[in-house]
């Protein structure tokens, strides 16, 4: 018999780095693999950092934003292993000095409820008129990643990629159309539904 309070667990190879990422229901018919970049230290970003900063290089990017929350760290990352200094972060909280911020309106797998990104206007002239690469830990369903590309161009930015550590299963390609074809990632991992005896597996053609 299948002990169910065990965790399951997916391995995914992260260029050389192998994590074992839980595997979370979103329901009883469906669940993620969930990657926490805060939680994996300074060496595995480092390590992303770099990896995907080799891939954006060509870009020539004047600038990297991401978005709050775990976009942060990715873009600190990458930022630093290409030689940048400045980058820009799209907020999910009205702060006090948002209050005119630039917006955009999404909903995400991972969270629950509609969601806000949002521009500070004092970080616009970082942006407009700028060679942009956004960057976050993982795209899905490619909503927050489309809103994060929009909001820069909404500032006047020139999007010419976008990098994520982890793509996951497929419906992001439908979201971002065009932008698919900017986008450059580090692994790959899939989808979940429950086999006959209640174990996780992977979701063909995720």
């Amino acid at each position: 018999m299948t002990d169910k309070t065990a965790p399951q667990t997916w391995t995914v190879d992260v260029q050389g780095y192998s994590l074992d990422l839980p595997i979370v229901p979103i329901n009883p018919d469906f669940a993620i693999s969930l990657m926490m970049v805060i939680d994996l230290g300074v060496k595995f970003g480092e390590h992303i950092g770099r990896c995907l900063a080799e891939q954006i290089a060509p870009l020539q990017p004047d600038i990297i934003v991401g978005p709050a929350t775990l976009g942060i760290p990715v873009a600190i990352e990458v930022t630093r292993a290409l030689g940048l200094d400045k980058y820009v972060v799209l907020q999910k909280s009205p702060k006090l000095h948002l209050s005119d911020a630039l917006e955009y309106k999404l909903t995400s797998i991972t969270s629950k409820g509609e969601q806000r990104l949002l521009l500070d206007r004092a970080a616009i002239p970082l942006i407009k008129g700028k060679r942009v690469v956004v960057v976050d830990d993982v795209v899905a369903s490619g909503s927050s990643l489309k809103a994060a590309l929009e909001l820069v161009r909404q500032a006047g930015g020139e999007v010419v990629g976008a990098g994520v550590i982890l793509t996951e299963a497929q419906e992001w390609r439908k979201t971002l159309g065009e932008d698919v074809n900017h986008l450059v990632s580090v692994a790959h991992i899939p989808q979940f539904a429950p086999d006959e005896n209640g174990n996780w597996q992977p979701i063909a053609g995720t």
